[in-house]
């Protein structure tokens, strides 16, 4: 009778398989994102495809090491055991089948709890995950032929003993008014009080002529503040139906350029459902208990699947046109470089959702008219410099690669083709920090800082800060000072502010007396009024 081999040749067997399964998984998921460049017209010469491929193999295979071997610890067990009772013949073929099944189900579980649609960009279609399959079924047919040999019956439950118990040690690596005082180097003394709380999720906050202010929180409620910060509607009714989920919600709000001649005031909100959702943009009158005459102007087409990246910023430009920001859905970074959809740009409209005549991409029949920009990942920060004729917006990248960059018209900001951000794997999104007839950002975040809400500072309580950007920070927890080069041809970021809340800074506007106000994101947030110390 064959003798089992000894643990540690089953184990040297199981790693020699399993690394055959995480370089041919590296290997395809480069080549897939590489086409996936390739097939909106960006031309990747083989060197640095070979560069991407080596650079993957390093960030993103460990990571990817670590999501396969869970999965494939359990199934190639899983297949032994139904070996031993059916016979060594079928132990290849069973590891096989055991293998892609394994890293199925991985992907299954992993895409469910992140917090993005799909982790591994390569499986965002039908084609890319079987492909990634086929590698996992590759390593579990390694894995059986290594083993076809040698494999005994007595000790077939004591392995599935102890590569269960394997997985069990790899599965945990898945998963009152506040006042302060600072004073760093460069920064000025402030302090910071609670004016509202047990907001949930508090996305905007805008400020009505009188001094009152609507915040908007992102399950749907439009909350209408007194100048103190007292609730005086905890629900504003009338709003449009908000689809509600990871990111989705009720994003921006801003008062009509003539709110006191018509109570009109502007909302950005994600509508629709799981399967089919777009950023949607309505406004409506506001009234003491609420809005009428609610009406769509504008939405995103077409729509979209997930929950993700929805940009969702409202500006006004000096002419009285509406820019809007959009975000490219996250499973659809390359349409940002598809001006027949809107997914992943920068619109510009009139206040009814009709176009105006000199938008840049008027009269191109297979360009949606609405777009001003294009190439953007996922804008939340947006600010219109009228002093300087200028519009700014910061956007998420992934792992690093975060932008500011002042927007012109028709212009094409490059992402998903140029970034100096990775995919959340470590994967190489793109092999281009920059890219002919893209436009470079001003400034880059690197790692993260995951911006938020943006505002220019204009007041009079903080004269060191005036013309300075601030710039919230939802991973640092904090609010970042940004200033512009003289010439606006590069920005530097100046200091960290407000870290000692430790809380995640959703917007930053500045009030009509030149006090700071931040959102906090959290279920329980606050809307906070820094002024400085006396």
């Amino acid at each position: 009778m064959n003798q089992m081999p000894s643990w540690a040749a089953l184990c040297l067997r199981f790693i020699i398989a399993m690394f055959v399964g995480v370089i041919l998984g590296s290997i395809v998921q480069t080549q897939f994102n590489m086409a996936a460049l390739q097939s909106i017209g960006v031309d990747i010469p083989l060197g640095l495809r070979i560069v991407s491929t080596r650079e993957d193999l390093i960030h993103f295979g460990p990571i990817y090491a670590a999501l396969f071997s869970v999965g494939f610890i359990i199934s190639q067990a899983f297949a032994m055991l139904v070996a031993r009772r059916l016979g060594k013949p079928w132990l290849a073929p069973l590891c096989a089948i055991a293998g892609a099944t394994g890293l199925w189900v991985t992907f299954l579980l992993v895409n469910r709890v992140a917090p993005m649609p799909t982790l591994i960009a390569a499986t965002r279609d039908t084609f890319g995950l079987l492909a990634m399959l086929g590698t996992a079924a590759i390593a579990g047919l390694v894995f059986g032929l290594l083993n076809s040999q040698t494999t005994g019956r007595a000790r077939q439950p004591k392995f599935l003993i102890v590569v269960l118990g394997m997985s069990a040690l790899a599965l945990p690596g898945y998963s009152e008014n506040l006042q302060a005082q600072a004073t760093t180097a460069g920064t000025v003394p402030y302090h910071i009080d609670t004016i509202a709380e047990g907001l949930e999720h508090p996305w905007s906050l805008a400020f009505l002529p009188d001094g009152r202010m609507l915040v908007t929180e992102r399950p749907g409620r439009l909350r209408l503040l007194t100048a103190q910060g007292d609730t005086q509607v905890a629900s504003l009714s009338g709003l449009p139906p908000v689809y509600a989920s990871g990111q989705a919600g009720l994003f921006d709000v801003l008062p009509s350029p003539q709110f006191e001649q018509n109570q009109q005031i502007f909302l950005s909100y994600a509508c629709g459902n799981h399967s089919a959702n777009h950023t949607c943009i309505a406004y409506g009158t506001l009234t003491e208990r609420g809005l009428e005459e609610v009406e769509e102007i504008f939405r995103v087409d077409p729509a979209k699947r997930g929950d993700a990246h929805y940009g969702g910023r409202l500006a006004w430009l000096p002419d009285g046109t509406l820019i809007v920001t959009l975000g490219d859905g996250f499973d659809y970074r390359e349409q940002a470089q598809n001006l027949g959809n809107h997914i992943g740009s920068i619109v510009r409209i009139h206040p009814d959702g009709s176009v105006p005549d000199d938008n840049p991409f008027i009269g191109d029949a297979d360009t949606r008219p609405e777009i001003y920009s294009y190439g953007h990942r996922n804008i939340q920060g947006l600010v219109v410099d009228e002093q300087n004729q200028r519009l700014i917006a910061h956007e998420h990248g992934p792992r690093g690669g975060d932008e500011l960059n002042i927007i012109t018209a028709g212009a094409n900001f490059g992402w998903p083709i140029a970034t100096g951000g990775l995919d959340y794997t470590g994967a190489r999104i793109t092999p281009f920090n920059q890219y002919p007839g893209t436009i470079p950002p001003l400034l880059e975040w690197t790692p993260s800082i995951a911006p938020s809400g943006m505002a220019l500072y204009t007041g009079e309580l903080f004269p060191e800060w005036r013309g300075d950007l601030l710039v919230g920070a939802l991973v640092d927890k904090e609010v970042r000072r940004v200033r512009l080069s003289a010439d606006a041809t590069h920005a530097e970021d100046v200091e960290s502010l407000f870290g000692e809340l430790e809380e995640r800074i959703r917007d930053v506007r500045v009030g009509p007396e030149g006090a700071i106000y931040l959102l906090t994101d959290n279920p329980e947030g606050r809307v906070l009024k820094v002024t400085p110390s006396q």
